[in-house]
């Protein structure tokens, strides 16, 4: 039986191999795509608090990060907030093709990079509290 820490660690690590391949995507030219994955990072990140917050070790089926880091302890600043919320988007438009072609249009090297350097510091402050 897995214990509470057992479950943080599995949405560390899940988030750590989907951190490793943002780097590959971003070479690539497949912004979206490393969005998605960094969309990916902080939602399995918030997980983890989640799991570390709360009695049940099965964090709800969501993929809003906001809803997520309701249930936490965590604290935002409103413009991290804002950050967070607009990270959704990529989440929802990485899925679907429609949408996804409007992020190719959208998205370049430099707004992709401004944007992976935040989910940098988010990430880092999200592992130092676990």
């Amino acid at each position: 039986m897995m214990t509470k820490q057992d479950h943080i660690n599995y949405w560390i690590e899940a988030a750590n191999r989907d951190w490793e391949a943002i780097q590959a995507m971003y070479d690539a030219k497949t912004f979206v795509y490393a969005l998605f994955f960094a969309h990916l990072v902080l939602e399995k990140l918030l997980k983890a608090h989640w799991v570390k917050d709360n009695e049940n070790n099965f964090p709800p089926k969501t993929h809003n990060l906001l809803n997520i880091n309701a249930h936490t302890s965590l604290q935002f600043s409103i413009d991290e907030e804002v950050f967070l919320a607009r990270m959704d988007q990529f989440q929802i438009e990485g899925r679907y093709p429609d949408y996804k072609f409007e992020l190719y249009k959208k998205l370049d090297s430099i707004e992709t990079k401004r944007i992976l350097d935040e989910v940098k510091i988010i990430r880092a402050c999200l592992l130092n509290g676990l």
